[in-house]
C-alpha cells in the first residue's frame, strides 16, 4: 500500500516575518560579518525546519507575495493602505530567504497582482484530488480552505506551538463552515488588511447572522427579520458589504501549478549547509546534520 502523500504549502511572508520580529529584541539584528542583516532568514529556517520534523510532509511548496500591489488594490484603493514600508533590515532578506528555500530543493511559488494566499488557495485545491494538503500560516483568513483533504496549521506564540484546524474543528469552535468563513468577514470586515465590512458590525453579530441566515445573500433576503438597527447598518453599506466580501475570498483559480514530482521534500544536506555557512548560520547547521 503506498504511503498517503502529503503536501505542505508554507506561506513564506507569515514565518518571515514572525522570524524578523521574534530575532530583532531589543533592536539587535542578527547580521553576517560583511553586514549583511539576516534574522528574519534565520527566524524563517527556525520555524520551517521545526515544521517539517513535526508534520513530516512527504512534498513541500513554499508560496509568497510578490509586490504590495494585487488585484485586490484595483477593487478597493484603501486595501492594506494602513501597513508602513517594511522594516529597512527585513528588504535584503526577502531575496535572500528565497534563496535558502532553494537550497532545500524546495519551489518557490508567486504571481504578479496576486497574495501568497491566493497561490495557496490554488494548489490546494489543486493537489488535495490526490494528495492531503497542509497549509502553514499564521493567518487565520486560510480557515475558509478547509476541506475534506486540507488541513490548515495556524503557528502560535512560541515553539513548536501549533494548531491544527479541520473543518470539523472550524464547526465545533466558530459554527461556521469554512466557506462561511467569507461571508463573516464580508460582514466584519478586517482591520489588519483595512477594509471595513459594515460598520458597527462585529465578530459576534457576524457569526450569529451568519449561522442563522446560512450566507449574506441569505442575510439580505432576510433583512426584514432583523433588528431595526442592524437593517440600518447593512442597508447604509450594502455597497461595501459586497466589495469587502470580494476582498476576503481568497482566490483559488490563478495561474499558478508545481506539479508533485517538483515539490517532493528530499533535502540534500550538504547543500544546505554551504548555504548556512554562506549566512553565518553556525548554530543551524546541527539541525540538518
Amino acid at each position: 500500500m503506498n504511503e498517503q502523500k502529503s503536501v505542505m504549502l508554507v506561506d513564506g511572508m507569515a514565518l518571515l516575518f514572525r522570524g524578523f520580529f521574534a530575532n530583532s529584541h531589543h533592536g539587535y539584528i542578527r547580521k553576517t560579518s560583511a553586514g549583511l542583516p539576516t534574522n528574519a532568514v534565520f527566524g524563517f529556517v527556525k520555524y520551517f525546519w521545526d515544521a517539517i520534523v513535526t508534520f513530516q510532509p512527504t512534498h513541500v511548496i513554499c508560496c509568497w507575495d510578490m509586490g504590495s500591489r494585487t488585484f485586490r488594490n484595483e477593487l478597493f484603493t484603501e486595501y492594506k493602505a494602513n501597513r508602513g514600508a517594511p522594516p529597512e533590515e527585513l528588504i535584503p532578506q526577502f531575496d535572500l530567504v528565497k534563496e535558502v528555500v532553494s537550497s532545500f530543493d524546495v519551489p518557490n511559488v508567486g504571481l504578479v497582482g496576486y497574495e501568497a494566499d491566493d497561490c495557496i488557495g490554488t494548489l490546494a485545491k489543486l493537489h488535495s484530488r490526490e494528495s492531503k494538503v497542509q497549509i502553514l500560516t499564521g493567518d487565520h483568513d486560510s480557515l475558509q480552505l478547509l476541506d475534506d483533504n486540507i488541513e490548515v496549521i495556524i503557528m502560535k506564540k512560541g515553539a513548536s506551538n501549533y494548531a491544527v484546524y479541520t473543518s470539523d474543528l472550524l464547526l465545533e469552535e466558530k459554527g461556521i463552515t469554512p466557506a462561511q468563513m467569507i461571508d463573516v468577514k464580508g460582514l466584519m470586515g478586517d482591520t489588519s488588511d483595512n477594509y471595513p465590512g459594515v460598520k458597527g458590525i462585529g465578530e459576534k453579530t457576524a457569526i450569529k447572522l451568519i449561522q442563522e441566515y446560512g450566507s449574506i445573500n441569505g442575510i439580505l433576503e432576510n433583512l426584514d427579520k432583523l433588528k431595526p438597527s442592524v437593517q440600518k447598518k447593512i442597508n447604509e453599506d450594502i455597497d461595501m458589504l459586497h466589495l469587502s466580501r470580494k476582498l476576503a475570498e481568497i482566490r483559488c483559480d490563478v495561474p499558478v501549478s508545481c506539479v508533485l514530482e517538483d515539490c517532493v521534500w528530499s533535502m540534500n544536506p550538504a547543500k544546505v549547509i554551504d548555504q548556512f555557512e554562506v549566512l553565518e548560520f553556525n548554530s543551524l547547521k546541527k539541525l540538518i546534520s
